[in-house]
């Protein structure tokens, strides 16, 4: 099978080459999509690629045990 590697795109809200508020707010715009649209939905999955490309492994793992705790925090309705 063929990998395709990407790396997240221009986000015009972000001109900065500091990326962290990009990389946290494609975390939250995630978790608002999958709770509006469900997982199965796939532009959901732009805004995880995105932010997996973006933020450190070590900052993901703490945020989901941060949401899975119920202490992350921002909201994630959408």
């Amino acid at each position: 099978s063929k990998y395709v590697l990407q790396t997240a795109g221009f986000d015009a809200r972000f001109p900065n080459a500091n990326q962290t508020r990009h990389c946290f707010q494609n975390y939250i715009d995630y978790f608002k999509c999958v709770a509006a649209k469900g997982e199965d939905y796939a532009p959901c999955k732009q805004f995880k690629r995105a932010y997996n490309s973006l933020c450190p492994n070590e900052w993901i793992s703490r945020w989901d045990e941060q949401r899975e705790n119920g202490t992350f925090p921002a909201s994630l309705e959408p």
